[in-house]
């Protein structure tokens, strides 16, 4: 594949995910859009019993779609989620599921934070663990994880991003992630520090 007209298309419909994947990926100079951007309308079955698998199965699933319309484009797809260790490693790759796609996060994270009630800091260890999954034209494909360090916290902080951003603590900066700003964030994220990983690969792969 060369520069050319290629466009990432990124399996999501998450506007959140869409503005920080934009903000980080921006200096590849390619056209990025959303799978409703593109046009694509997918109902794709997430049944991987990991993270890898299952954003391979999405990007796999897209890229399967432009294939069919003689489309060219890399495919990305996520899949991320929290890792609460005292909840054996819950919600883990069901984090957008846990308690129902339809549920608010307000409701989960409350949920998490009274399932650890009475629980002490050095007990309350968490991640954020994102895997970025790549496939290209030519079928090659590609996967890169990263994950971010913290802890659960008493209550929900912070007007800044999305998810269960309000409850994860990260003690090394002594702030929310929901505190912390766009361009913090994007540089010290599970997501952020796997799109720039895949992002040297999206160069190796087209010579940018």
């Amino acid at each position: 594949m060369n520069k050319k007209d290629t466009r990432i298309i990124f399996a999501t419909g998450n506007e959140g995910k869409m503005r920080e994947i934009r903000m980080i990926m921006a200096d590849l100079g390619l056209e990025i859009l959303s799978m409703k951007e593109a046009g694509i309308d997918a109902d794709i079955v997430e049944d991987g019993t990991s993270f890898e698998e299952n954003a391979m199965i999405k990007a796999a699933a897209i890229a399967q779609e432009l294939g069919r319309r003689k489309e060219k484009a890399v495919v990305l797809a996520d899949d991320s989620g929290l890792e609460v260790d005292y909840l054996n490693k819950e919600p883990g790759i069901y984090s957008a599921r846990y308690m129902g796609e339809d549920t608010s996060y307000t409701i989960k994270n409350a949920n998490i934070i009274s399932r650890l009630e009475g629980v002490p800091d050095e007990r309350r260890t968490a991640r954020f663990v994102c895997v970025i999954a790549a496939v290209f034209t030519d079928g090659a494909s590609f996967s890169r994880r990263a994950t971010i360090e913290g802890r659960i916290g008493y209550e929900e902080k912070g007007e800044n991003g999305f998810g269960y951003d309000p409850i994860f603590y990260l003690p090394e900066y002594r702030c929310y992630c929901a505190e912390l700003s766009d361009e913090e964030k994007n540089r010290i994220s599970h997501r952020g520090k796997a799109l720039e990983a895949m992002k040297e690969v999206i160069r190796g792969e087209l010579g940018l």
